[in-house]
């Protein structure tokens, strides 16, 4: 693998801010404006600059080498060497010049790789908030005041970094989708999220979402988690009952249950809001059933390609549906299903 080219990759994408979506589950990549323009981010900023020179470095001297004709200025040597096999030395056939190319390029992609994953400054609660409002994640600020307000920390794994954007394990495969995910649901669904109304959090895992939907409709809205994993809705019990949210679990307007979340929760319905933090082939009839007139669903819809749908119950009991945008997540499937990884 050419790190040169890998740099350059990495660079251009840097330039700008735009939405890159890789791997697994629902995680977007959100890179920032360049990082020389913000120098009060982070320890990454002050790496930036040499990471420019860097690259800089590695694209002037492989293109001074492009030709096979042209001598290494370091060994004087011809560039056309064979390839490197298990019976040559290093020494012998991967020229100073080379490895220099190689090792810039890689310690370019290094010094970028921090700044892509969540590694620049945001380690606290209001700080993530904070950047995902920067970088435009977050316009409202009552969803700001929100996810302020319920600690993110509280529900992942000890020993994972909690406030950095990016979907976490959190066992029996289920994760906590990542804050941008969280943040872009909240402000979907904000509207329906008023005091007094019904909420309903499908796929509930740590309890994240249902906490912060109980904040948001009160003590006199209801919020209905729904897990099906019993393991994951006693922990999730006891994370929320450390979090702000703690007191309306005690009064009652928030629970957990573990049931079929594709079955959704009749026992509280109609919802004004419901939320699926899992991928649906379709969408369920049950939930849309479940759903107020005049309330609104969001859940991602596919198999391998996915769209975070937003569904909308008209008065008349119409059902209106769009697409918000492309996203990546687990299955909505049975609890076999999904403790086998299927």
């Amino acid at each position: 693998m050419n790190f040169t080219i890998l740099s350059w990759i990495l660079w251009k994408f840097n330039e700008g801010r735009r939405v890159f979506r890789i791997g697994e589950l629902d995680y977007q990549l959100i890179i920032n404006e360049s990082l020389v323009r913000e120098p009060k981010e982070g320890p990454v900023c002050r790496l930036a600059w040499g990471c420019y020179v860097l690259l800089a470095f590695s694209i002037g001297v492989h293109c001074t080498l492009l030709s096979d004709n042209i001598t290494s200025p370091w060994t004087l040597e011809p560039r056309n060497q064979p390839m490197i096999s298990c019976s040559t030395s290093l020494s012998e056939t991967y020229n100073f010049s080379e490895l220099i190319i190689e090792l810039s390029g890689l310690i370019t992609v290094f010094c970028f790789l921090p700044h892509f994953f969540g590694g620049s400054g945001v380690n606290k609660n209001k700080q993530m908030v904070e950047h995902l409002q920067h970088y435009g994640v977050i316009s409202s600020k009552k969803v700001a005041e929100v996810m302020e307000t319920i600690d993110r920390g509280l529900f992942v794994p000890d020993g994972t970094p909690p406030y950095v954007d990016s979907p976490m394990a959190i066992g029996y495969n289920a994760t906590i989708s990542a804050p941008h995910m969280h943040a872009t649901c909240l402000q979907l669904l904000e509207e329906n999220l008023q005091p007094g109304m019904h909420a309903l959090d499908v796929g509930s895992g740590t309890g994240y979402l249902t906490a912060c939907f109980a904040i948001m409709v009160g003590p006199q809205g209801r919020a209905v988690g729904v897990e099906h994993i019993p393991e994951l809705v006693a922990s999730s019990i006891k994370k929320i009952e450390k979090s702000a949210a703690g007191p309306l679990l005690k009064e009652g307007s928030l629970s957990v249950h573990t049931g079929d979340g594709r079955q959704g929760w009749p026992e509280c319905a109609p919802y004004d809001a419901i939320h699926v933090g899992a991928a649906a082939p379709e969408i369920p009839q049950p939930l849309i059933d479940q759903l107020k007139p005049g309330g609104r669903m969001v859940i991602p819809v596919g198999n391998i390609f996915q769209d975070l749908k937003v569904v909308d119950k008209n008065l008349d009991g119409s059902i209106s549906v769009r697409s918000e945008t492309s996203v990546r997540y687990v299955p909505l499937t049975s609890r076999e299903a999904q403790l086998r990884g299927d």
